[in-house]
């Protein structure tokens, strides 16, 4: 069964502030699972939270986001 976090639970368990998922969810790093109707919460599952470890290894090797975002989304360098 997949475990189910909301945004400030991700944050927590990841070591990344809310604010930084939020901007890897604009930048396109992230994908929400879904929303809640009644409240708007976002959620996440364990994916979620084992790409945020993908980013932040990736980081660690002196990789930008840019070039992350460029290998998730499978474009080699030209």
């Amino acid at each position: 069964m997949k475990n189910i976090y909301l945004l400030k639970d991700l944050a927590k368990i990841s070591g990344c502030s809310t604010h930084t998922i939020k901007f890897y969810l604009r930048m396109g790093l992230l994908k929400e699972i879904g929303r809640s109707p009644s409240t708007n919460f976002r959620y996440f599952d364990d994916s979620t939270f084992q790409q945020i470890k993908k980013i932040r290894d990736l980081q660690k090797q002196k990789y930008s986001l840019k070039e992350i975002h460029k290998q998730f989304n499978g474009q080699a360098d030209e």
